[in-house]
């Protein structure tokens, strides 16, 4: 009985020893991180370990784009889709978190990620966001190679100043994916206007998606969303 009940106990802490690896720790070192990220990025990890994600979901990868668009089951009429966007993230804090994806081996990712990156000033070059953003779809494609990766354009923003850095990390990584077997989801292309700006009618602050934002971009991917959600 004794003998038994030391098992459990060993299967329960391997289990959560385990469970814990999934997710990065309080006090991480992440590269370029501001200190007013911190508290979002580690109070969304806590949330992410007590609703876990399941094997083979679709997963919407990213930062408050992605997580401000909240149930993206319901947005889509489906079931499935699990939100890992954390408000304020950048390439190097979803590099930092990727065991959790790569471990349940999603059906599915959809990558919006790099608009933090650009807008920090300690940031070195579009061409680390850029590698960076590569970096991440390699990693998942080389440790679960099932998993459909769909690369998404940074989406345009309302301040001039940030027009060419959005612009030359979006072509590298376009240019980098049409060598290869990754799907370019070119988002950059509908919501940019004639300046080269975000759409005035699809956000609410010049960066972040209003209602009608959202609907354009479910619109546009839906069709591929339906196909992976409906099939097994």
């Amino acid at each position: 009985m004794k003998f038994r009940y030391l098992i459990i106990l060993i299967s329960l802490n391997f289990l959560n020893a385990q469970s814990q690896s999934l997710y990065p720790n309080i006090g991480t070192e992440i590269m370029f991180q501001p200190e007013w990220a911190k508290k979002l990025y580690y109070d969304r990890i806590e949330v992410f370990k007590q609703d876990k994600l399941k094997f083979n979901q679709i997963v919407f990868l990213g930062n408050s784009i992605t997580q401000g668009g909240k149930d993206w089951n319901k947005k889509f009429g489906v079931v499935g889709i699990s939100n890992r966007g954390i408000a304020g993230d950048s390439t190097d804090g979803v590099i930092a978190r990727l065991n959790e994806i790569i471990h349940f081996s999603p059906k599915a990712i959809f990558l919006l990620i790099g608009i933090n990156d650009i807008y920090n000033e300690l940031t070195p070059s579009t061409d680390y966001i850029a590698n960076n953003i590569l970096k991440i779809i390699k990693r998942i494609n080389q440790e679960s190679p099932k998993t459909k990766i769909f690369l998404q354009t940074i989406l345009p923003v309302e301040k001039e100043i940030y027009k060419e850095k959005i612009i030359a990390v979006n072509e590298m990584i376009k240019t980098f994916v049409s060598q290869s077997k990754f799907e370019i989801i070119d988002l950059y292309s509908i919501f940019v206007n004639e300046d080269g700006r975000m759409k005035k009618e699809l956000s609410y602050d010049g960066v972040h998606l209003n209602e009608k934002g959202y609907t354009v971009w479910v619109d546009y991917i839906k069709p591929t969303v339906l196909i992976l959600a409906n099939h097994n």
